[in-house]
């Protein structure tokens, strides 16, 4: 770390971590003014502005949010925002514009967008909690809002051509946790192209391991926590040889099971299938094809859920 150059944004991205525990005092009308100003200028696809964050100030909704993530502390945050991809409004634009968005001509719906649109989300979203740390507020991202996604998209009103990502609560922060462990730079980035080999790859783990493991005994001696190459050999199967879900945390998804050679195209066969499955209309003849794969779907159920995919 030493060689690190510092400022004040690099120290406040050095210094990130997820804060679960806010002082019950509302934030004022000029930060929540200038966390969504700075939101809206992150970086956009094609300048489409294909995201929506919906602002939860209801204490019911709230306390429903908290229901399906599973965490308490999701009712009590000051402020609290649920990040969508949007093309609806986008298609409503066209629509004004006289393009038929029922046509096959219509891309809007297409799994390139819905890749982009999240991104998108994902961008807006970083750029909000970094300025909410660089105001000395604190944050934690909310993927266990996805454990039901068709609640979710009940609660929130969801209209066609949206799909929830993520969520962000911000407060004032009332702890101080240690900062996490982060993993080797020689394990993240590669020079020109990816290792050839796991030896090199994986070079560094079992000290990263060993960190890992002392970080989460420090924090909570009550509760052992796995090393890291566990924890992940837990979340890449299911029951059975690991053990599963052992601190409660585990999603309640299961991913798709892909061919090997397949493992490159995940995300965007993950996103595809659940887009199709929601709300987005990507049927052709009753499946969807994306990046060489066939993914039956099974009467399109509401609950997303969908056959094993074959090459």
């Amino acid at each position: 770390m030493s060689n690190i150059l510092h400022n004040a944004t690099v120290d406040t991205l050095l210094e990130r971590r997820s804060i679960r525990k806010f002082k019950p005092k509302p934030l004022s009308d000029d930060i929540v003014e200038t966390l969504e100003t700075v939101a809206q200028h992150a970086a956009s696809s094609q300048f489409l502005n294909d995201w929506s964050a919906i602002r939860i100030t209801d204490p019911a909704a709230k306390k429903r949010l908290a229901e399906i993530g599973g965490q308490p502390y999701i009712a009590t945050a000051p402020l609290l925002y649920v990040f969508v991809l949007d093309e609806h409004r986008n298609a409503a634009i066209a629509a004004s514009k006289g393009v038929e968005t029922a046509s096959d001509e219509f891309t809007l719906n297409g799994s390139y967008r819905y890749t982009q649109a999240q991104n998108d989300a994902v961008l807006a979203l970083h750029a909000m909690e970094t300025a909410a740390y660089s105001l000395g507020l604190g944050c934690v991202i909310l993927g266990s809002l996805l454990n039901d996604v068709p609640a979710l998209i009940d609660l929130l009103n969801l209209p066609e051509y949206t799909y929830p990502v993520l969520g962000l609560a911000i407060g004032k922060p009332e702890q101080d946790p240690a900062l996490k462990p982060r993993m080797p730079r020689s394990m993240q980035f590669f020079e020109n192209e990816y290792p050839s080999n796991n030896e090199t790859l994986l070079a560094g783990l079992q000290d990263f391991d060993e960190e890992v493991h002392r970080y989460y005994d420090l924090r909570n001696t009550e509760r052992p926590v796995d090393p890291f190459s566990d924890q992940i050999a837990s979340n890449a199967v299911e029951c059975g040889r690991f053990r599963c879900d052992q601190q409660g945390r585990g999603s309640k998804r299961q991913a798709p099971r892909l061919p090997p050679r397949a493992l490159t195209e995940l995300l965007t066969t993950w996103f595809v299938a659940f887009f199709a499955g929601m709300r987005f209309n990507l049927l052709i003849e009753g499946h969807v094809r994306v990046a060489g794969l066939w993914i039956a779907m099974c009467e399109m159920p509401g609950s997303a859920e969908f056959a094993p995919i074959h090459p």
